[in-house]
């Protein structure tokens, strides 16, 4: 019988989100590409007018010693680690991105909390990532 309230436990932890890969990239095009480019790299038609250039987000991981930085992403974009490139906090569309927390694995194995859409971002991002 003490294995019913382990097994309940187990069972009842909140499991880390599922994440969707085309989600993701239909998010990131209608969101992101105007910044960064429709291939991730930087050289959206927004681009020039911003006062720090944006990231090449398929080069995340290899510029962190091969490990996507999921806590960093996922804290740029939900306004944790601010950025200002064009007069406002980036995303321009952060209110977008709040809704239900769900929890997601941050690349030290510990649970993240963030909201469903930056976790199918995190997995389009992920899934473009060169070496």
């Amino acid at each position: 019988m003490r294995l019913v309230p382990l097994v309940l436990a187990v069972g009842l932890a909140a499991p880390a989100a599922a994440q969707d890969v085309v989600q993701g990239e239909a998010l990131f095009g209608f969101y992101c590409a105007t910044c960064h480019g429709n291939a991730a790299m930087g050289n959206g038609p927004m681009s020039p007018s911003l006062v720090v250039a944006p990231a090449n987000l398929t080069a995340l991981a290899a510029t962190n010693g091969g490990v996507f930085p999921t806590s960093r992403v996922v804290m740029r974009i939900d306004g944790r680690d601010p950025l200002v490139s064009h007069g406002s906090m980036m995303p321009v569309y952060g209110d977008f991105f709040e809704g239900t927390d769900v929890a997601t694995k941050a690349e030290t194995g510990q649970p993240i909390m963030t909201s469903q859409p930056i976790v199918d971002l995190l997995a389009y991002l992920e899934s473009i990532q060169q070496e």
